[in-house]
């Protein structure tokens, strides 16, 4: 059994499509790929000065941080800070380092590491823990960096892997997935469909026909635009429908699109 830590980003994962995150579920996510969690740490940021002012937004951030705590996370809390640039009042609180810093110490004692964010500046850390003979898998929404989706052992991608985000309560049967193969030419392809936690939960037998695609305004696409689908390894989201002879096939299909 391979033992495990797991390192969230908080900020950047809600930021970039990650809000409702079931952090219950992330640690099952490595359970699923065969690793006990020895290390569960999320890093998050904490407005001091606004929480002092605003009692209800302190309560709200309070209630968050003790569900996380008890899915069994220990809370790594970054104070925001305000700096003022061309007139206009910024505010950081970037937990890069404390998160870099505790993997590589804790490491030690782990096999393999599951990081949760997109940042490319993780991508240094990646490669030092696997140096380190780690096993660095990837657990992120939008915005990801494409070298360090590269420089992992595996991308968990959260909008794809069943149960990491709350179900839409106004389209509980909608599916996604990514297609993997396409004829241009005759305007169809397959969808990869990602049906539990592990990595080898998948199956890659859904038909999906441009006449049952639109994009996002609602307006049929060209063979070309079509096909594009696959080489950006867009996320389509879709009804699922068995057909008479047993085989399954994408209807209603759109280009799925975070509210980041």
């Amino acid at each position: 059994m391979l033992k495990a830590g797991i390192f969230l980003d908080v900020e950047n994962l809600v930021r970039n499509g990650g809000y409702g995150m079931r952090f219950r579920t992330v640690k099952e996510l490595v359970d699923a790929q065969g690793a006990v969690v020895l290390r569960a740490n999320a890093y998050m940021a904490v407005d001091e000065e606004r929480e002092g002012n605003d009692a209800e937004y302190r309560r709200k951030k309070e209630g968050y941080r003790e569900r996380v705590r008890r899915e069994g996370f220990h809370l790594v809390l970054k104070k925001v800070q305000r700096f003022r640039e061309n007139g206009e009042v910024i505010m950081k609180a970037n937990a890069d380092v404390e998160l870099a810093i505790d993997a590589l110490l804790q490491a030690d004692n782990l096999d393999y590491v599951l990081l949760g964010t997109g940042d490319g500046d993780f991508v240094r850390l990646v490669r030092a823990l696997q140096n380190r003979g780690k096993r660095v898998d990837l657990l992120s929404f939008g915005s990801t960096s494409a070298d360090l989706r590269r420089e992992v052992d595996f991308h968990f991608s959260g909008f794809l892997f069943p149960g990491i985000l709350p179900v839409d309560k106004e389209k509980p049967d909608r599916m996604r997935g990514f297609m993997h193969a396409v004829q241009e030419d005759k305007g169809f392809g397959f969808l990869t469909v990602q049906t539990g936690l592990r990595i080898a939960d998948a199956r890659d037998d859904v038909f999906l026909h441009i006449n049952d695609f639109r994009d996002g305004e609602g307006l049929a696409v060209g063979n070309e635009a079509f096909a594009r689908l696959k080489t950006r390894r867009a996320i389509i989201e879709f009804d699922l429908v068995e057909q008479p002879d047993g085989r399954l096939k994408a209807v209603s299909a759109t280009e799925f699109v975070s509210e980041e």
